[in-house]
């Protein structure tokens, strides 16, 4: 989640509803200047007896942000605790209970994107050796309570714990249980970020299935395949979903501005603190009518911030997020951005993909991703048959695109080798938490704890 250095309110306030809507057109980039912006989580875990480790405890996550500034990091604090890294390969931050994230920074193709991965996760593991603490790959903590998690010392974080519990039953799991693989793509025009935002929507669903890594609950199987995609039905029905007005005729940066005003807020961020507007409308906002700041109109920081507090399957900034997979091994934090830049970011690809997924109608979509958390690749789709039907095509679609692209290394390899993991899952027709579940089921015996020694960093 969004990291706060500086006040928002030393910038202009907005005058108009249009000044919002061009915030996305700002956006728009030609071609050659589209980049990939990858963001992975993992949780953060002590050797010893893997319990999840505080901020303030030796050898816990101020100590770990302290270790990684000997690669250069430079400190970001807020109430004078250092809460996030900056640097040249993006951002390092902390999720609500310690999660750890990489938001990497905007790279020109994917060899980049897995080189940064690979410098950060040495870090880490580097760190964590002096530290005694691991790094666990996974879409949910497999074994941990809420109670047995800490809580980072940032202002957001608090006020989104008080309004979760008001608006839905699993909100808190999102916050304090959950890791995710994202990845962020540009867009050239409004009729660009339509046509890929209706491609991103409708396929989130098999990239949910793909990376389906969060079979355990407490200690034992949840009878899902992506329990982390299951906790989104139930947080905070405002925010969230599959947002089918993107797909009706006319949509754009307007008809999404629309929507994110009737988000309900979280916060405003003033002079270093963040004051609670969990429930009020950022419209009376707009007309100085926010009664935690009475006559005080938003800044164009103030609606960026808003923006990253509704989170739909797929989500409009300057940019586009794709935010549909579990968190889980190196190799699928490469793959992830090698999926959907292959299917979005060639023409031919993209027209592809859309053709095959344009006739799905609204009830379609849904009850698809309804499906995904149990059956992954079992789902069905519309027209008949499964899931796994399409995956096999998908994937040809976005390793044409990637090879159209062009992007090679100093090997002479192009890009469409990151998509292997993504075959390999296909072939054997066995998602990353379905081999969990025949690890836990047989050689495992029913001992959860192999996961750390099988499935960390």
């Amino acid at each position: 989640m969004t990291t706060k250095s500086a006040s928002a309110s030393k910038s202009d306030p907005i005058e108009s509803r249009d000044q919002l809507i061009q915030s996305f057109a700002r956006g728009e980039k030609p071609r050659d200047r589209w980049r990939i912006g990858t963001e992975h989580e993992k949780f953060v875990y002590a050797l010893g007896d893997h319990h999840a480790p505080s901020y303030d405890e030796p050898s816990g996550i101020r100590a770990l942000l302290g270790e990684l500034t000997q690669y250069g990091w430079q400190p970001v604090e807020e109430g004078g605790k250092v809460i996030a890294l900056a640097g040249s390969d993006g951002t390092v931050s902390l999720e609500p209970a310690g999660q750890f994230e990489l938001s990497g920074a905007p790279l020109d193709n994917l060899h980049q994107t897995c080189a940064e991965t690979g410098r950060h996760l040495a870090q880490v593991k580097a760190a964590g050796e002096t530290l005694g603490i691991g790094f666990l790959g996974l879409g949910m903590w497999p074994d941990k309570t809420r109670t047995e998690l800490p809580i980072m010392p940032k202002g957001r974080y608090d006020i989104m714990r008080r309004h979760m519990p008001r608006v839905g039953s699993l909100g808190l799991d999102m916050m304090l249980r959950t890791c995710t693989i994202q990845v962020n793509l540009d867009y050239a025009s409004e009729a660009d970020m339509a046509k890929k935002f209706r491609v991103g929507l409708a396929l989130q669903p098999l990239a949910t299935a793909l990376f389906a890594n969060s079979p355990f609950t407490e200690g034992k199987p949840n009878g899902l395949l992506s329990y982390r995609s299951h906790i989104w039905s139930d947080t905070d029905p405002a925010r969230t979903g599959m947002l089918p007005f993107v797909f009706e005729d006319g949509f754009g940066y307007e008809r999404y501005a629309d929507y994110m005003l009737d988000v309900p807020m979280y916060f405003v961020y003033r002079d270093g603190r963040y004051i609670d507007a969990a429930g009020l409308s950022f419209r009376d906002f707009l007309k100085g009518e926010l009664s935690v700041l009475p006559g005080e109109k938003p800044t164009l920081d103030d609606w960026n911030d808003h923006l990253s507090t509704a989170f739909p399957e797929v989500r409009l900034k300057t940019f586009l997020e794709m935010r549909g997979a579990d968190g889980g091994a190196w190799n699928r934090i490469c793959a992830l951005p090698a999926l959907w830049v292959g299917l979005l970011y060639d023409d031919a690809a993209l027209d592809a993909a859309w053709d095959m997924v344009k006739h799905w109608t609204l009830d379609e979509r849904q009850a698809l991703r309804d499906a995904v958390p149990a059956q992954a690749l079992g789902a069905p789709i519309p027209g008949g048959g499964r899931l796994r039907d399409i995956a096999a095509p998908v994937l040809d679609i976005a390793h044409a695109g990637l090879a159209a692209r062009a992007r090679f290394n100093g090997a002479g390899d192009n890009e469409t080798g990151f998509l292997d993991p993504l075959r390999e899952i296909v072939r054997t027709g066995k998602v990353p938490a379905q081999t969990l579940l025949d690890r836990y089921n047989g050689a495992w015996n029913g001992d959860l704890s192999r996961v750390y020694a099988e499935e960390s960093f």
